[in-house]
């Protein structure tokens, strides 16, 4: 129970029990609520530009969570809100892990009929598993309208072939990534 002033108590129940703290420096920047985004963090800009426009709202009231990983769930919403959160054209939903009236449920629709997704298999889109580097590119690049992009790959990773390799090699022409 918070008592105010930094103190706080518990009711201690019948059997052993361990309390483990975590401090964290709480840095509240001037443009956003959350002390997890500091200032001279490289991503400063970027969490207060989505905020501001209404992409992101952080993982609570006070925190981004700027280390998390990103399920494609949030990354198809994520870009659905960055194009104004558009009205899918159709009720048709190809997918059985995408349940009517979640969160993401209008963002992957949208994002379907855009070409920007097809699922990881015709009847799934796997809304909880998390979004790899990979993805990501392609969504943005196929959200960009799939933009030729010419030259060598300068990712020693990258295989030639693979379903994102244009995607990253325009992402890191286009200074997406590095």
């Amino acid at each position: 129970t918070n008592k105010g002033n930094d103190k706080y108590t518990f009711t201690m129940p019948g059997s052993k029990v361990t309390v483990e703290a975590t401090f964290v420096k709480v840095e509240e920047p001037a443009d956003l609520p959350f002390y997890d985004v500091s200032k001279s963090a490289y991503y400063y800009d970027a969490v207060k530009w989505a905020v501001e426009q209404g992409i992101t709202s952080g993982t609570s009231a006070t925190t981004f969570a700027p280390d998390m990983t990103c399920t494609r769930a949030q990354v198809v919403t994520f870009l659905w809100r960055a194009n104004g959160s558009p009205a899918p054209k159709t009720a048709s939903n190809p997918f059985v892990d995408v349940a009517a009236g979640s969160y993401y449920y209008d963002a992957v629709l949208w994002a379907v009929e855009q070409g920007i997704t097809s699922g990881t298999s015709a009847t799934t889109f796997a809304p909880d598993m998390s979004c790899t580097r990979a993805q990501v590119a392609t969504f943005l690049w196929r959200a960009e309208g799939s933009p030729a992009a010419s030259g060598s790959n300068p990712f020693v990773d990258v295989v030639n072939g693979a379903y994102y390799a244009d995607a990253v090699l325009w992402a890191a022409q286009n200074g997406v990534t590095s």
